[in-house]
């Protein structure tokens, strides 16, 4: 079978196993970068070139960095103190989707919401108002936040490095000239159609694992501050990049490092906070991209 057959076989194959979900998704990936090597699509070099990528490198940098924030407690008060500041239930959606968006910006997308999802719980049980009404915003504001900038979302970066490979590629902010009217029309959204739409569930029984708030009064006010600091030092470093004249990736290993030797993360936090199976969606995917690139398939989809 020729090569560009082969290639566009596991294509197929890849976005169904993606969509089916019967083999996990890091499987898949990996699956797809032995099959390019065993066809001889790719040599063993080329197929597993994207684990060596930068981006990877600032991937598991910024899991570490964002994993701080949410190790020491520091994401699970600034949601808290936020979000308590709403009166009415329109006021706590609105602030609810802000704070998520924002956060889910420069954080994980799924972090953030399962750091959250407790917080507000807690708020709708004291304000008497639905916790479902409040979670589905939430949920919402935390996919659309991932769209902010360029570490919001691992789809922003597979598409960064592909641009790299031809000498291109997205400034720290530029999703954002997309992602921040998708993020105000969603908030605008649940703030008038959407908010009839929310719905009413009635809350009976426990909560269960999904709203029991971690306890973090044993973690120094120091390494709560820190891991903010750091966050903020490190989303500035990207952002001036060019001017600096340090990449992202490096920016981005500077920040874990400093978290790492201050005694902020210990080593086993650290390797903790990384997400292995994005890791290798992300790795798996640029060998199947360069393999569409090298059989001449990547310039035929363009042109269709």
């Amino acid at each position: 079978m020729e090569p560009i057959t082969l290639t566009l076989c596991l294509l197929v194959f890849a976005i169904v196993m993606f969509v089916w979900e019967k083999v996990p998704l890091a499987v898949t990936s990996m699956i797809v970068c032995v099959a390019l090597v065993i066809t001889g699509v790719l040599n063993i070099k080329q197929a597993f070139a994207g684990f060596i990528d930068t981006n990877v490198i600032l991937f598991v940098a910024m899991f570490i960095v964002g994993g701080a924030l949410f190790e020491t407690g520091m994401a699970n008060k600034v949601g808290g103190v936020i979000t308590r500041l709403a009166k009415t239930e329109k006021q706590l959606i609105f602030t609810i989707m802000v704070v998520v968006g924002l956060m889910s910006g420069v954080l994980s997308n799924t972090g953030t919401a399962a750091v959250l999802i407790p917080v507000v719980i807690g708020v709708a049980a004291k304000s008497g108002f639905s916790r479902s009404r409040l979670l589905m915003p939430l949920v919402f504001a935390a996919a659309l936040g991932g769209n902010l900038s360029l570490i919001g979302a691992p789809g922003n970066l597979i598409a960064q490095s592909a641009l790299q490979n031809i000498g291109g590629g997205f400034g720290f902010f530029e999703y954002a000239k997309i992602g921040l009217p998708m993020l105000i029309c969603g908030i605008l959204y649940f703030l008038t159609i959407g908010y009839r739409f929310l719905p009413n569930n009635a809350t009976g029984g426990e909560v269960g694992s999904v709203g029991e708030q971690r306890d973090y009064s044993h973690v120094p006010q120091w390494k709560q501050r820190l891991s903010l600091v750091v966050l903020i030092a490190t989303i500035l470093g990207m952002i001036f990049e060019k001017k600096i004249g340090v990449s992202l990736a490096v920016t981005g290993c500077i920040g874990a490092l400093v978290l790492v030797v201050s005694g902020v993360l210990t080593e086993k936090q650290a390797y903790k906070a990384i997400d292995s199976q994005t890791i290798f969606i992300f790795g798996g995917t640029l060998a199947l991209a360069k393999a569409l690139e090298m059989t001449g398939q990547a310039s035929w989809l363009r042109t269709m």
